[in-house]
C-alpha cells in the first residue's frame, strides 16, 4: 500500500504539473500576435523560424512583459504566508504593490523625461545643420523634427505651423510645456528672433544645444555622485531581510516569533514604521539633493 500510495502521489505531481505547465503555454500564447506567438514557439525546434533566442529565453521575455515588478511584492507576500502559517504577509504584499508600481512609474517618467531632453538636443544640432545648408527655417524644421523625434506630442501641430505659416513660437512654446521638453522654449525664443528681426538663427540654435547639453550632463554628473547614497539607502532597506535569514540559518524560527507571538507582532509594527520613515527620509534627502 504505502509504495502504490507514493506512486500515486507521484503520478499526480506530474499530472498536475503538466497541467501547469500546459496553462502557461495557452496563456502565453494568447493575446496579441498570438499567431505569430504560437508559430515560434512550435517551430523554434525545427529551425522554421529562423536565428534566435532560445525557447526559455522567449518564454522568460514574455513573462517579464506580463508581470509587472509590483505584482513581485504580492508573490513575496504569498511565499512568506505559507512560510509563517499567516495571514498578515499576504496584506502587506497586496499593500505593496501600489508603493512599488508608483515607484516603477516615477523611474519609467525619469527615463522618458531624460529621453525627451536629448531628443530636444538633437532636434537643434540637426536644424542648426539644416539651416547652415541653406534651407529655409520653416523646411528645416520639417526635416530636422522627423529625423530627431524632439518634439513628442506636439508634432503635428509644431509641423502644421510651420508648414502652412502658422505661429511656430507659439507651437513651440506650447510644445515646451512637455515634461523634458522646455529646451524647446528657447528654441521659440531663437526662431522669433531670428525669422523676426534677421539674427543668425544657426548660431543661437548653437548656442541653445550647449545650453542644454551643459545642463544634462550636470544633472548626470549629480546622478552619479548621488549613486553611493541611493545605495546604502537601499542596503539599510534590506538589513531587516538580511537579519530575518540569519535568524533562520542559526536554527530559530523569526517569522513565527513575529507573526504568533504578542512581542514578535509589536516588534514587527514598531519596526515597519521606523523602516517606512526612514526610507521616507533618506529618499526625500536625496530627491532635495536631486532639485537642488
Amino acid at each position: 500500500m504505502g509504495v502504490t500510495d507514493g506512486v500515486i502521489g507521484v503520478g499526480e505531481m506530474s499530472e498536475g504539473a503538466a497541467v501547469l505547465c500546459l496553462g502557461v503555454a495557452v496563456w502565453l500564447l494568447g493575446g496579441p500576435n498570438s499567431g505569430a506567438r504560437r508559430a515560434q514557439l512550435l517551430l523554434a525546434g525545427g529551425g522554421a523560424v529562423g536565428a534566435g533566442p532560445p525557447v526559455w529565453r522567449r518564454l522568460a521575455g514574455e513573462l517579464r512583459g506580463r508581470i509587472r515588478a509590483e505584482w513581485w511584492a504580492a508573490a513575496v507576500g504569498l511565499v512568506l504566508a505559507l512560510l509563517g502559517s499567516s495571514v498578515l504577509p499576504v496584506a502587506a504584499g497586496a499593500a505593496g504593490v501600489p508603493l512599488l508600481r508608483q515607484v516603477r512609474l516615477a523611474r519609467e517618467g525619469r527615463g522618458a523625461r531624460e529621453r525627451r531632453v536629448a531628443a530636444v538636443i538633437a532636434l537643434c544640432a540637426t536644424l542648426a545643420g539644416e539651416v547652415r545648408a541653406g534651407r529655409q527655417p520653416g523646411e528645416a524644421l520639417l526635416r530636422a523634427a522627423w529625423e530627431s523625434g524632439g518634439l513628442g506630442e506636439a508634432h503635428s501641430a509644431v509641423l502644421a505651423a510651420a508648414k502652412f505659416g502658422g505661429d511656430v513660437p507659439g507651437a513651440l512654446a506650447s510644445a515646451a510645456r512637455q515634461s523634458g521638453a522646455e529646451g524647446l522654449s528657447g528654441l521659440a525664443a531663437c526662431w522669433r528672433v531670428a525669422v523676426d528681426q534677421g539674427a543668425g538663427l544657426a548660431a543661437g540654435l548653437d548656442r541653445l544645444e550647449a545650453a542644454l547639453r551643459a545642463e544634462r550632463d550636470q544633472r548626470a554628473d549629480l546622478r552619479a555622485q548621488l549613486a553611493g547614497a541611493r545605495s546604502t539607502v537601499l542596503m539599510l532597506a534590506a538589513l531587516p531581510v538580511l537579519g530575518l535569514l540569519l535568524g533562520a540559518a542559526m536554527g530559530a524560527d523569526p517569522l513565527h516569533v513575529l507573526l504568533h507571538t504578542g512581542a514578535g507582532f509589536g516588534c514587527l509594527v514598531v519596526g515597519g514604521v521606523l523602516e517606512g520613515l526612514g526610507m521616507w527620509w533618506a529618499t526625500r534627502i536625496v530627491r532635495g539633493a536631486e532639485a537642488g
